[in-house]
């Protein structure tokens, strides 16, 4: 019968722990705070120095709203070529949105995309976008947005 009781109660903690684990909120941001490596289109645009090319990236509209289309403008300081990129979330799995660039002057692209909105209300989308410089090197980077921001 004792024996029993601790079965239990073992399975019991055991239990708490595997629900414990499942709450994959407390590492995330509050709402209230602002993660300083987040684009804030509303703001400013948002620029990433890749060696000798910044890149800025600029949203409309700025508050990036889920479910609703989106344009997004890349300016290059030096000229690139080949440029892809897609949408995916950060912090969870949301799907893989591409986003195809064209080519509108030597230095500046444009995508439209959309995606949908997610039960939490703390959502980071990640742009990872690709390219090659006029020397032919290919290089990766991304930018991380909140949505509904």
């Amino acid at each position: 019968m004792l024996d029993m009781r601790f079965a239990t109660a073992g399975l019991v903690v055991a239990f708490a722990v595997l629900i414990s684990a499942c709450d994959n909120t407390k590492d995330l941001p509050s709402q209230s705070s602002e993660d300083p490596t987040l684009c804030q289109f509303q703001q400013q645009e948002c620029i990433k120095a890749f060696g000798e090319n910044t890149i800025s990236l600029t949203l409309t509209p700025g508050h990036a709203p889920s479910e609703k289309p989106l344009l997004f403008n890349l300016t290059f300081s030096v000229p690139v070529q080949d440029v892809q990129g897609r949408l995916e979330g950060r912090d969870m799995f949301m799907g893989v949105i591409p986003t195809t660039w064209m080519h509108k002057t030597a230095n500046q692209f444009e995508a439209t995309a959309m995606y949908g909105s997610c039960s939490s209300d703390y959502m980071v989308w990640r742009l990872w976008l690709s390219f090659t410089d006029l020397d032919g090197a290919k290089h990766q980077t991304w930018f991380d947005f909140k949505a509904d921001n």
